[in-house]
């Protein structure tokens, strides 16, 4: 390919807040997994560090000129970084990797040949998934997130194609790499200084995907067990408004039965965005800030005014019902339930 040095196949961008400690190994895991590819574009986006991110972003950059990209800016917050590297993507496709991950170098030789694949054949892929895997690195312990039993394998495919997904198998930032037009296209609603915005982008781009592949590799290792990490118990209940923010901007994103033609995407994404609800349901039990259940009463009373169908999947179905049951003891019940959910699907 002698037009590899101009033309870029994959943008990796790389969200960086006071991140020194581990961006070392994040980045390193891309160019070596890459073998320092031409074709690859690595963008580290400073988002206002105040340790030595900046130092370290323009020294990898200056390292390795027509690869690695540094961008600074302001503090904005996780979902304005993933904007400020998809901004300045070049790449064909987009995926996004946290400076506390890393990539797996095999699962990543093989994606790169996939997708240079679909460039010289002429393919239009709109989404690449692959799997993921939580590494507990304090417990010795990592599980893998595979989708095998959901997606068909080793052909271009749309969403009637696609089977079921268990609880655990929600598509997740970790899981995706965008066509960047695609996910330039979404025109993405990340709100600034806020966490929880993975879940925008694993869901808002979905319905503009038109032809998708899934490869079964364990590409992401997605790391668990630092102090204060998004996803830990008593950072989500003290975090609950940030939630809440997310899930109100999920609901007012699509009228799912109106604007989803695929029945299969539609049943998906109403799965999805009942786990949203659900997450807020049980997380205001688990505060103990009195406005969390008036967040929480409002909320259901939005969604029902704002479509009565999705109101009635989420609220009746088996989680909704199973989160929301009246009483303390129904409280209580719901919050068992949760952390028994929590122990079988390892989900923080």
């Amino acid at each position: 390919m002698p037009s590899s040095a101009h033309h870029k196949v994959v943008t990796f961008g790389i969200p960086s807040y006071n991140a020194a400690a581990d961006m070392d190994r994040c980045i390193s895991s891309i160019l070596e997994g890459s073998g320092y590819a031409p074709d690859v574009e690595v963008i580290i986006v400073d988002d206002g560090s105040t340790d030595e991110t900046p130092r370290k972003a323009d020294e990898w950059a200056a390292r390795y000129p027509g690869i690695v990209r540094a961008v600074h800016q302001e503090n904005g917050g996780h979902g304005i970084a993933v904007l400020s590297g998809l901004r300045e993507a070049s790449g064909t496709y987009y995926k996004v990797v946290d400076s506390d991950d890393w990539l797996d170098a095999e699962a990543l030789s093989t994606m790169l040949s996939i997708l240079r694949g679909f460039e010289e054949r002429g393919c239009r892929v709109d989404l690449f998934i692959s799997n993921y895997v939580y590494e507990k690195v304090h417990e010795g312990k990592r599980t893998a997130i595979s989708y095998r039993t959901a997606l068909p394998r080793k052909k271009v495919f749309g969403w009637d194609q696609i089977g079921r997904f268990r609880p655990d198998q929600n598509l997740l930032m970790h899981s995706l790499c965008y066509r960047t037009d695609v996910l330039r296209a979404a025109d993405l609603p990340l709100p600034a200084h806020t966490f929880y915005v993975d879940n925008i982008y694993a869901y808002v781009p979905l319905p503009r995907c038109e032809t998708l592949y899934y490869a079964d590799i364990d590409l992401y290792r997605y790391f668990i067990g630092r102090e204060g990490q998004s996803v830990n118990e008593a950072t989500m209940v003290r975090r609950l408004d940030q939630q809440f923010r997310i899930t109100r901007i999920m609901m007012e994103s699509y009228h799912l039965y109106d604007d989803v033609r695929s029945a299969r995407l539609r049943s998906y994404m109403m799965g999805y965005f009942t786990m949203m609800m659900t997450i807020c349901s049980v997380f205001s039990k688990l505060s103990d800030d009195p406005q969390a259940r008036i967040w929480l009463r409002d909320l259901w009373r939005d969604l029902k005014v704002y479509d009565e169908r999705m109101y009635r999947h989420a609220r009746y179905g088996l989680l909704g019902m199973g989160t929301n049951l009246p009483t303390r003891a129904g409280e209580k019940t719901t919050i068992g339930l949760y952390h028994l959910a929590s122990r079988i699907f390892k989900f923080n």
